[in-house]
């Protein structure tokens, strides 16, 4: 397994695993499928604000993605990053997810970053110990601010300190 800069032609890689995700699970509070158009700009606008999209590239194609992105916009939130990470369902639990967030510590911190934020699904217990694992503490939940599938759904915040 390769893990690399995303570039164009990865693109539609990537719109097959986030719709999966979107499609069976509540870890995108989204219904709406995206498309490799909608990944385009969304992957310009990172690269263009200087922020990650790192692939994780195996013989069957794109096994998962990370990346990260300003955690709020005003300027004292600066040196805080919110993460991203998905995985092709058929590779989850094989380490592709690890790698892929180990991976955005030292961009991170190569941009003068502080602390990375995870925003997990409450009921996704497998994220939040995953999570746990990678040095995230559990920060606070914020109660029923998502609704799918019919129904209320609370966001767990986790934190990591990526620098001094």
């Amino acid at each position: 397994m390769q893990l690399l800069d995303a570039a164009e032609h990865d693109l539609a890689g990537l719109v097959a695993i986030y719709n999966e995700v979107i499609a069976t699970s509540t870890a995108v509070y989204s219904s709406t499928p995206v498309t490799v158009e909608d990944r385009r700009q969304w992957w310009r606008a990172r690269v263009a604000a200087g922020f990650p999209v790192l692939v994780a590239r195996d013989e069957s194609g794109i096994a998962g993605f990370s990346t990260f992105g300003e955690f709020r916009t005003w300027p004292g939130y600066r040196f805080t990053v919110e993460h991203t990470v998905h995985v092709r369902a058929d590779r989850r639990g094989s380490g592709v997810g690890t790698k892929l967030v180990e991976a955005l510590f030292p961009r991170a911190a190569a941009l003068g970053k502080h602390m990375m934020i995870a925003g997990v699904d409450a009921a996704n217990t497998a994220s939040i110990r995953f999570h746990e694992r990678l040095g995230f503490a559990q920060a606070g939940c914020l109660r029923e601010v998502g609704h799918k599938f019919d129904r209320w759904l609370d966001l767990v915040f986790l934190q990591r300190r990526i620098g001094a």
